[in-house]
């Protein structure tokens, strides 16, 4: 799996954990599940075009 799709991934379970914690700070969640969505588009492009990018 490429380096940046890990550090997304990563970033995006962080916000998620602290976005739902802190009330005050919800609008992490938000942030978090989009680096989710974009994680997980790189991740099945890069499975369906078999390329090594």
């Amino acid at each position: 799996m490429n380096l940046l799709v890990i550090i997304i991934a990563v970033v995006a379970v962080v916000l998620l954990i602290t976005g739902g914690l802190v009330e005050s700070l919800q609008f992490l969640l938000w942030v978090g599940v989009v680096l989710a969505v974009i994680a997980v588009i790189v991740f099945l492009l890069r499975m369906i075009s078999g390329r090594k990018v």
